[in-house]
C-alpha cells in the first residue's frame, strides 16, 4: 500500500513538525499574551531512563491503565502501566520458527527484530489490539489478553493496521493494503470474520469509531490532499459515506469529541497558503457545517500547531477543550489548551521540552511524550477541574 508521508504508512512513521503561521481572522485570537495554565501536577509516568524511547500513549477507557510503545534500538514493545506509573505488563510478540505459532520473548533475548505498535484498547480494558511484524516482516493485527495469550487476528501478505476498537462491541475497524491502495475493513474479534467497508481509487486511512459505536470517521485522499469522511452506519457503508471536508487543503487525523457531536482534525489551511503550516479545525459531526471555503476556514480553533498523527487532536473529557502542541521552537514545542467555549488558547506550563503524542483520559489526565537528555519519556499532567 502506497501511503503519503504525512498520512504515515501502516509501518508507523511519525509526521514531522511544521513552522508557524498567522491565524485567520476568524480563529480564536492568540495575539494578547495569555495567562498560563498551571497544572495540579506534572510528572514522568515511569522512571526516567536513557537508552530507550517511549511514545504514543493510549489510555484505556476507564483511565486506570495506560499503554505506550517503548523502543530499544530497532525493537519496539508495548508497555502497560497503571495510572500511577506501575508497570504491569509488557507485550513483545515474536513468531516462532516457521512463523506458524506465537511465542513470547523477553526483550533483548532474541536476535530477530520485532516491531509492535498501534495500540487499541477493548471497551473493558482487559485486552488490547496492536500491529506487529512478529520479527518476520509481515504486518498483521493481533489481540493480547492482559496477562494472558496473544492471538493473531489477520494473516495477509499485505499490511494490516491502524485498528480502532469499537467502544460498544467486540469489533475492530482497520486499514488493509489487500486491495492495493488501502481500504477499511470491519473485523469481528471472536470469529475473525472480515467485512470490507470502503471502495475507492485512493486510500482510506486512520479510522476512528464514534463514542456510540455506530459511525466511523477517517481520511480519504491522495498524497497531497486528504479529506475527512464519515460512515454514518457501518452496516450500510457505501450508502452512508459522506465528506466533511472537500477543499484543496490537506486534512489529517480526525477525532470525535467525547460527546460525539464534533470532530477535530489537523489542516494545513492558512491565509498565507503555506502547506507546511498546520491548524486544528473543529466541525459538527452531523455535517451541518460547510465543507470548504470561508465557512470551513471559520472553524479553525488553533493555529501554528504541530500535528500528531498517532492520536490526532486530544479532546478533554468535557468536549469543551483540546490540548495540542504549539509550533514554537523558541519554547521547545509547548503544550497549549484551546477552550472552545471561551475561544482562548492558553499555555500549559509543564516545563517539559519537545512535547508530542498528546492524549487525555476520561478522568482528564493528560499523557504526552517529552524529551529528557535526548531520550523520549512519557509524562502525565492533571489540570484543574
Amino acid at each position: 500500500m502506497n501511503v503519503a508521508r504525512r498520512a504515515r504508512a501502516l509501518a508507523c512513521v511519525v509526521l514531522a513538525a511544521a513552522p508557524g503561521a498567522m491565524a485567520p481572522a476568524t480563529a480564536p485570537d492568540e495575539q494578547a499574551a495569555p495567562a498560563a495554565i498551571v497544572p495540579l501536577y506534572v510528572r514522568p509516568l515511569t522512571s526516567i531512563e536513557s537508552g530507550r524511547n517511549d511514545a504514543n500513549p493510549a489510555w484505556a477507557r476507564s483511565g486506570k491503565l495506560i499503554a505506550f510503545e517503548r523502543s530499544r534500538g530497532d525493537k519496539k514493545e508495548i508497555v502497560v502501566a497503571r495510572a500511577d506509573g506501575t508497570i504491569v505488563h509488557t507485550v513483545y510478540y515474536q513468531a516462532s520458527e516457521g512463523g506458524k505459532e506465537p511465542k513470547f520473548f523477553f526483550p533483548g533475548l532474541t536476535e530477530e527484530v520485532s516491531y509492535n505498535a498501534g495500540i487499541a484498547w477493548s471497551p473493558g480494558g482487559d485486552r488490547l489490539a496492536f500491529t506487529s511484524n512478529g520479527g518476520i516482516g509481515n504486518y498483521d493485527l493481533y489481540v493480547h489478553e492482559l496477562g494472558g495469550k496473544t492471538t493473531r487476528l489477520t494473516n495477509h501478505k499485505e499490511k494490516d493496521g491502524q485498528a480502532d476498537w469499537s467502544p460498544v462491541a467486540d469489533q475492530l475497524v482497520f486499514v488493509s493494503g489487500r486491495t492495493g491502495k488501502g481500504d477499511l475493513y470491519l473485523l469481528d474479534v471472536a470469529s475473525r470474520g472480515v467485512t470490507r467497508l470502503t471502495w475507492g481509487t485512493s486510500p482510506f486511512l486512520y479510522p476512528v469509531w464514534s463514542p456510540d459505536g455506530t459511525k466511523v470517521t477517517m481520511l480519504h485522499g491522495n498524497n497531497d490532499n486528504h479529506d475527512v469522511y464519515v460512515i454514518d452506519d457501518v452496516r450500510r457503508p457505501a450508502e452512508t459515506l459522506r465528506a466533511l471536508t472537500t477543499w484543496v487543503h490537506d486534512d489529517l487525523r480526525p477525532v470525535w469529541s467525547p460527546d460525539g457531536k464534533k470532530i477535530a482534525f489537523y489542516s494545513n489551511y492558512n491565509p498565507a497558503g503555506d502547506s507546511r503550516t498546520w491548524a486544528i479545525v473543529v466541525v459538527a459531526a452531523d455535517g451541518s457545517d460547510p465543507t470548504d471555503g470561508a465557512g470551513l476556514a471559520a472553524k479553525v480553533v488553533a493555529t501554528s500547531v504541530v500535528p500528531d498523527m498517532e492520536r490526532g487532536p486530544a479532546w478533554m473529557p468535557n468536549s469543551a477543550g483540546i490540548v495540542y502542541v504549539k509550533d514554537d521552537r523558541s519554547e521547545y514545542s509547548p503544550l497549549y489548551l484551546v477552550d472552545l467555549v471561551r475561544g482562548t488558547n492558553l499555555l500549559v506550563k509543564t516545563e517539559t521540552k519537545m512535547n508530542h503524542d498528546v492524549t487525555c483520559s476520561a478522568d482528564g489526565v493528560i499523557a504526552f511524550r517529552a524529551q529528557v537528555d535526548q531520550w523520549d519519556q512519557i509524562f502525565v499532567a492533571k489540570l484543574k477541574d
